[in-house]
């Protein structure tokens, strides 16, 4: 599957420690992220990941992109609504976008949690099935 990795700035640390803890579920996977939140997460992990523009840039959009394309299977997007900045990613374009492909998102870590346990157990399968990949590296 396609996962996207994208974090506002006060939850950086809070994506490396989940990536760290589901270093192996995530490794099994083809992973992106927007610039600083890829580079920052493949240091602490060494976890490959398809890194984009930084969030400033348009690397939101970039994924944005390939969401409307539904070439992405899931969306961990960690956003801090209380101190949210003006140069961060624009959460509601992404969010109508996965709703609109029915893709699945979290956008905190309790939700992250249980979608990668779902990951883990096959319950996102159905992605696989509606969405076949051409020249899927699995």
């Amino acid at each position: 599957m396609n996962i996207a990795l994208i974090a506002h700035d006060a939850k950086k640390e809070l994506m490396i420690q989940f990536c760290i803890a589901y270093c192996g579920i995530l490794s099994r996977h083809n992973l992106y992220a927007t610039g600083t939140t890829g580079k920052v997460v493949a240091e602490a992990t060494g976890l490959d990941i398809t890194r984009f523009l930084s969030g400033t840039q348009g690397g939101d959009q970039q994924i944005a992109s390939r969401i409307a394309c539904n070439e992405i299977d899931l969306l961990l997007l960690f956003r801090d609504p209380l101190t949210a900045k003006m140069n961060e990613p624009n959460e509601a374009t992404l969010l109508r976008l996965c709703d609109v492909h029915n893709i699945p998102v979290a956008t905190n870590i309790a939700t992250a949690e249980a979608l990668i346990h779902s990951l883990a157990r096959g319950d996102l399968d159905w992605r696989e099935i509606v969405n076949p990949k051409k020249n899927s590296e699995d």
